[in-house]
């Protein structure tokens, strides 16, 4: 199925190149900020609910660790629109097709997989640095919360502990998650976009721009998308980045060992079958409805308004 250039909201004039990069770049950062200070406390939930443990630490405890992930959103969301369109470039030199052509659903797909594999690289030591924080209030005794590191301070030690590869802790879980994750994302919301364009009668004074609650829509399918198609790899990497933490050596003399994806996998498999990989999923489809319509609502209107 052929899918219009406009279901992401771009104009039919295109801007210079890094004019279009800045943009994405730009565009894709505020979005990215904006949806997660919404989705925050959720995410916080399933983090703790996939390490199987909870503390009630009231409203300001949802937010523990949100610098961290802002960063990550900011990151992630302009290197996905960014390597996502340059990808679809990519596609389009390799068929030799114009940069005016509409591209199948299929080579949409994969240039958002392989936009999703890019910014993997990019977020797994932000997640790494998110999730050590996040559960860091359920193992420290209440009189010293006051105390606990900032994202640097657990960046750090995570170097020193671990070296640089040790940053990259749960990549295996990030990147299945990010490429399987985001050709989903994308092909949802470019799909739901093109069946609402074909909506369009000719009469229509602007048939080929989506409406702000279209880019909603479209955006709150593709969020559910995204987390159907591989969570429990989310489950495993947050399992394995969370490990030093809540299952600590019973001998501080020992130095930890990294876990591995398929022995985190099977420990956890093993443990709570399907139920375990599972832990977490509602409450992220939850957030991530309404969080991924923010983040399409503020691209595209922000791509129509200035792109």
């Amino acid at each position: 199925m052929d899918v219009p250039n406009e279901a992401l909201g771009t104009n039919t004039t295109t801007p210079p190149n890094h004019v279009r990069v800045l943009k994405d770049i730009t565009f894709g950062s505020i979005a990215g900020m904006v949806s997660k200070v919404f989705e925050h406390p959720f995410d916080l939930t399933k983090v703790r609910l996939q390490s199987q443990t909870w503390k009630n630490e009231g409203v300001s405890g949802l937010y523990r660790g949100l610098p961290a992930p802002i960063v990550g959103a900011m990151a992630e969301n302009a290197s996905l629109f960014l390597s996502y369109r340059e990808l679809q470039n990519l596609i389009r030199r390799v068929t030799h097709e114009q940069e005016s052509e509409k591209l199948p659903l299929h080579q949409l797909a994969l240039a958002a997989a392989g936009s999703g594999a890019i910014t993997s690289f990019l977020l797994t030591p932000i997640e790494l640095v998110k999730c050590k924080m996040q559960v860091q209030m359920l193992v420290t005794p209440a009189s010293s919360s006051l105390s606990l590191p900032g994202p640097i301070s657990v960046l750090v030690s995570a170097f020193r502990g671990s070296g640089f590869t040790g940053l990259w802790l749960g990549h295996t879980g990030t990147l299945i998650r990010e490429t399987g994750g985001t050709a989903a994302w994308f092909s949802t919301k470019e799909y739901i976009s093109s069946l609402l364009l074909a909506r369009r009668t000719p009469i229509d004074p602007d048939p080929l721009t989506l409406r702000p609650w279209e880019s909603a829509l479209s955006g709150a399918c593709a969020g559910a998308a995204f987390n159907l198609a591989l969570f429990p790899a989310d489950t495993v990497k947050s399992a394995m980045q969370t490990a030093e933490e809540l299952r600590p050596s019973v001998d501080p003399g020992v130095r930890f060992s990294r876990p591995t994806f398929l022995g985190t996998f099977s420990e956890l498999y093993k443990a709570q079958g399907i139920r375990g990989l599972y832990a977490g999923c509602g409450i992220t489809i939850a957030r991530s409805i309404p969080s991924s319509a923010i983040i399409f609502l503020i691209f595209d209107g922000l791509d129509r308004r200035f792109g």
